[in-house]
């Protein structure tokens, strides 16, 4: 299943809001549709259904998931902008190769298909602007 943008931008940000909820406090509600929204987000950040699905055997497991996929998204968002950050710079100076590495180096960790995508797409935009 592959989301449209508005889809796993508001997938994204329904996680953010229970991960918010989850650090005040509050304990996750198991239910179908909770089941539901973890294997649809498990996917997009590159979690296997098997893996999802194990989770899902527990409220304290279902949280660890939760919590994980949030973490993988925080992160690879962090590292994918920073990268963007210093790629635009050393684009800007005329070091196409040094920009280049930024985006090969998110690529060499990244995992989240999204930020995977988005570097790959910057390596492609410098490829061409080496041609």
């Amino acid at each position: 299943m592959t989301l449209q943008d508005e889809e796993l931008d508001a997938l994204w940000d329904h996680l953010w809001g229970l991960e918010d909820r989850i650090n005040h406090g509050e304990t996750l509600e198991l239910s179908g549709r909770m089941r539901s929204l973890l294997l649809s987000a498990a996917p997009t950040v590159a979690l296997s259904s098997a893996d999802a699905e194990a989770a899902l055997a527990s409220v304290a497991s279902a949280t660890a998931l939760l919590l994980e996929i949030r973490k993988r998204i925080r992160e690879g968002s962090h590292r994918v902008n920073d990268a963007l950050i210093r790629m635009y710079a050393l684009q800007d100076a005329g070091d196409l190769k040094g920009a280049r590495q930024q985006m090969q180096d998110v690529l060499a960790v990244e995992v989240v298909p999204l930020y995977r995508e988005i570097a790959e797409g910057e390596i492609a935009k410098l490829d061409d602007l080496s041609s």
